[in-house]
């Protein structure tokens, strides 16, 4: 998915739909505004990669339901450098995906973190489970979205951390 594509019809695509059209409201009104589309942000202080760690350093890291759905992650200094960017370059306006331009299946960024920990990442979490505990969110988990940050790109952002291995290594080196 691009920023050119349509917007999904599940929770979270609702809730963002919501903050981009407050956002539109300055557009309107003749301000410059960029709408970031911010992916899954991983550091280890927070957000989902702090809650997977434990669990991952554990040995018992898993791919969530069939595994093949994509996560469009980003590394957070990338997030904060394309924050920046988007300042600085007063051509760039309206929807910009910040996502990794290398979006990884559930599988391979389960295997690929478990291979960083140097932990095994054999296990599976059955999508039932996530459905019975999360509701409709789990979809967000299970389902996936392929995003690639075309606009970001074609501005002529270059990402530091492109590849998950080398940003997860970053992220987790003592």
């Amino acid at each position: 998915m691009t920023e050119e594509d349509a917007p999904g019809d599940d929770f979270l695509a609702h809730v963002c739909q919501g903050w981009e059209a407050e956002a539109l409201r300055a557009q309107e009104a003749g301000i410059r505004t960029v709408r970031l589309r911010i992916g899954v942000v991983l550091h280890p202080a927070g957000g989902v990669l702090h809650r997977m760690l434990p669990v991952f350093r554990m040995g018992a890291g898993a791919k969530v339901g069939h595994g093949h759905q994509y996560v469009s992650w980003v590394h957070r200094e990338d997030l904060f450098g394309l924050m920046r960017f988007a300042l600085e370059h007063p051509t760039l306006s309206g929807p910009v995906n910040a996502t990794s331009p290398e979006p990884v299946t559930n599988a391979t960024f389960a295997h690929t973190l478990g291979a960083v920990l140097d932990r095994p990442a054999a296990l599976t979490v059955p999508g039932l489970v996530l459905k019975a505990r999360f509701g409709e969110m789990a979809r967000v988990a299970l389902e996936g979205q392929r995003v690639m940050p075309q606009r970001a790109l074609e501005a002529g952002f270059q990402f530091r951390y492109p590849a998950l291995a080398g940003a997860l290594r970053d992220l987790l080196s003592p």
